[in-house]
C-alpha cells in the first residue's frame, strides 16, 4: 500500500517534470538552467518513492529526523542556485559594461568621422 505522501511527492515531481519542460518548449528557460531543474524533479522522485535512501541518508550523517536532512538538502539548493545565478550575473553585468563602453567609442568614432566629413565638404565648397 502506498501512503498518501508517497502519492504527493511522485504527483509533485512529475508535474515538476511536466512543467520545466513545457518551459524548455516555450522557450521561457534554456536547455542548460533546465537541467538542474530536471535534476532537481528527479530526485525529488527518487526521494520520495525510495523512503529507506532518505532514510538512510539521514543515519549516515547522524540526523535523527530524516525530513531534517530534506530540508537541509533544500536549504543547500537554493544556496548552491542563488551562488550560480550571482555568478551569471557578474558576468552578464560585466560584459554588458563592456559592450556599452565599445558602443560609446564607436558612436564616437562615428561622429567624429561625420564632423570631419562635413569639415572636407565645407572646404571643396568655398
Amino acid at each position: 500500500m502506498i501512503d498518501r505522501s508517497t502519492i504527493f511527492m511522485m504527483g509533485a515531481s512529475i508535474i515538476a517534470l511536466l512543467v520545466v519542460l513545457e518551459l524548455v518548449r516555450r522557450r521561457h528557460l534554456s536547455e542548460q538552467y533546465s537541467l538542474l531543474w530536471l535534476g532537481t524533479a528527479l530526485v525529488m522522485l527518487v526521494v520520495g518513492v525510495w523512503r529507506d535512501l532518505l532514510h538512510s541518508l539521514a543515519a549516515l550523517v547522524n540526523i535523527h529526523h530524516p525530513p531534517n536532512l530534506l530540508f537541509l538538502l533544500a536549504a543547500l539548493f537554493l544556496l548552491f542556485i542563488q551562488l550560480y545565478f550571482s555568478t551569471v550575473i557578474t558576468r552578464l553585468t560585466r560584459e554588458s559594461k563592456e559592450a556599452a563602453q565599445q558602443i560609446a567609442l564607436l558612436r564616437h568614432e562615428i561622429s567624429q568621422l561625420r564632423a570631419e566629413q562635413i569639415d572636407d565638404q565645407n572646404d571643396h565648397g568655398d
